[in-house]
């Protein structure tokens, strides 16, 4: 055996079972350390692979990739697969050729391997249904912020004895992120799949999202008269403060007033039907001309009354009578005429303001700094009114309507000067860092316990005091068993059991100086004794004194 390798032998066998445990275990977790550093520093960098997958398809995903001995990883949503850099368009191939990943809302691709021979009415009914929903949930899931989206349509049968024909009807499962606005999604939602499918209002889509809370179902709320007359309300009101605040902003500041309105608005609709008639504006319609035309002549004869009337045989000429001729003539015209008229029919949607009420407070001090120091109470309560007025014919102030409006000047507060935006916090911060602490907090602990374990017992290994790195695991109670040297005290030639004081070395070794320098005194380690356990030691000075006495 070399030499060299017989001296680190002897050395390591110098230092004792208990150095060599400290020293192999200070080595392992220096190796280890030093393993998971260069693990986590050299692993291998990762690039999205797909997003936005379902379930299943990350499931099979990660069963082909496995197979093939492509490493990947998954994102922390569980919908998007990472594969290392440089093996995403292998990976992407590997998958293609697997027909990955498989969407599950197929839509009118269905009917690619649909076969005509053997297909029923129903089969096909039922294809056409899947792929309307699959459709329908692409398109869905085109909207910025929705993750995911499932659709089921109901479509009635046709039947040619049935009175009464059941409207279709659907229903829709989206899962959104947190950032948006899962009611309002709702309603563009439910538009849009009744346009989608024939027949279908609006009212008859019901919504949900992930976690199983109704978004939207039946009647729109939204929609409702109490609901609008609120939007509208709400609308009008916050009009009308703007055109105050650009009133009064130029002049006093906009942090030196708050205008607040309440408005009184009804927005019944109204249906007017109105038929006006214009007698002077009037045109013939028809036109009936009747005429007629009689003449009539009359004679009368008779026999005279004579004394031949009563001879047999007798011819008598009858004699001439009276004669009359009669002519009328008759003439009938009947004209209609058509009266002008209007029929207007109105119908109003709108709104109307029935009252309104106006506040605004201005800032007194404001007031005060544009009329100068000399101002008197006067003088502001002129330019108050001076204000009211510039209020009233911004906002449309109307007393006849019984609107009313207020403006006072006051000493406004520090500090209330705009909405304020809240600061984060020392826990906001703290979760925003926790990563980066955690990991500083886990370095320091480390280096901590590799100096303490590590070093230290090392270096007193190394200089060989076993006093100091025994001290550095446990604290053991002073006796004076190990002392190596004797203290001058009256009456006692040697307190250290026989043993002479010994005065350090004189030699030019720095190791020896350091060990006596560490080291404590006799004096300071007999008063520890007697700080720990008087009866003791006094029992340990008796003892030492009568055997110097036997002696």
């Amino acid at each position: 055996m070399p030499q060299q390798l017989q001296t680190i032998i002897e050395n390591l066998q110098s230092f004792g079972p208990r150095k060599l445990g400290m020293m192999a275990a200070v080595a392992a977790i220096v190796l280890a350390v030093i393993g998971l550093g260069a693990a986590y520093l050299n692993r291998p960098t990762y690039e999205t692979l797909y997003v936005g997958l379902e379930r299943s398809d990350v499931n099979q995903i990660g069963v082909v990739l496995g197979e093939a001995g492509i490493p990947f990883d998954i994102g922390s949503d569980g919908t998007s697969v990472m594969v290392p850099v440089g093996k995403t368009a292998n990976a992407r191939m590997l998958l293609a050729e697997k027909g990955l990943p498989t969407s599950s809302n197929a839509g009118y691709e269905l009917f690619d391997n649909v076969g005509s021979l053997g297909l029923t009415s129903f089969m096909q009914q039922i294809t056409r249904v899947r792929a309307l929903e699959g459709e329908i949930a692409r398109t869905i899931q085109s909207i910025n912020g929705i993750r995911a989206a499932r659709v089921h349509i109901v479509l009635p049968e046709r039947a040619n004895f049935r009175r009464e024909e059941q409207p279709p009807s659907a229903s829709v499962v989206i899962r959104a992120s947190n950032d948006i606005d899962s009611v309002k999604s709702a309603m563009s939602i439910r538009q849009l799949v009744a346009a989608a499918v024939p027949g279908l209002s609006a009212d008859k889509v019901t919504v949900l999202d992930s976690s199983g809370n109704l978004l939207a179902a039946g009647d729109d709320p939204v929609n409702s008269s109490a609901s609008r007359s609120l939007g509208v309300e709400h609308t009008v009101e916050t009009q009308i403060e703007e055109n105050i605040r650009r009133a009064l902003a130029p002049y006093l500041g906009p942090d030196n007033f708050r205008a607040s309105v309440k408005a009184d608005i009804n927005t019944d609709a109204k249906q007017t039907e109105e038929t006006i008639f214009d007698p002077e504006s009037r045109v013939e319609r028809s036109v009936q001309v009747v005429r007629s035309n009689e003449n009539s002549n009359r004679r009368d004869a008779a026999a005279p009354a004579t004394v031949e009337q009563n001879l047999p045989e007798a011819n008598l000429t009858p004699a001439e009578g009276p004669q009359s001729t009669e002519q009328n003539e008759r003439k009938e015209e009947t004209t209609n005429y058509e009266i002008n008229s209007k029929r207007i029919a109105t119908v109003s949607n709108g709104y109307t303001v029935t009252k309104m009420s106006i506040a605004v407070v201005v800032n007194q001090q404001r007031l005060t700094e544009i009329l100068g120091k000399d101002a008197t109470p006067e003088m502001i309560a002129q330019r108050v009114a001076d204000i009211q007025k510039v209020v009233a014919s911004a906002t449309g102030f109307d007393q006849g309507r019984g609107d009313l409006i207020n403006v006072s000047a006051v000493e406004f507060i520090d500090g209330l000067d705009g909405v304020q935006v809240p600061q984060p916090g020392m826990l906001d911060a703290l979760g925003q860092h926790i990563g980066t602490i955690i990991n500083a907090a886990a370095f320091v602990v480390v280096v901590f316990l590799v100096a303490f374990f590590g070093l230290r017992p090392m270096v007193a290994s190394l200089t060989g005091n076993s006093s100091s790195s025994s001290s550095a695991f446990e604290l053991p109670s002073p006796g004076f068993d190990d002392m190596p040297g004797s203290l001058p005290l009256p009456g006692l030639a040697n307190l250290g059991g026989g043993q002479p004081f010994q005065l350090p070395p004189l030699d030019d070794n720095p190791m020896d100086d350091l060990r006596w320098k560490l080291k404590p005194a006799p004096q300071e380690r007999l008063a520890r004794m007697v700080d720990l356990n008087e009866e003791r030691t006094a029992l340990i000075l008796r003892k030492w004194a009568h055997q110097e006495a036997a002696g």
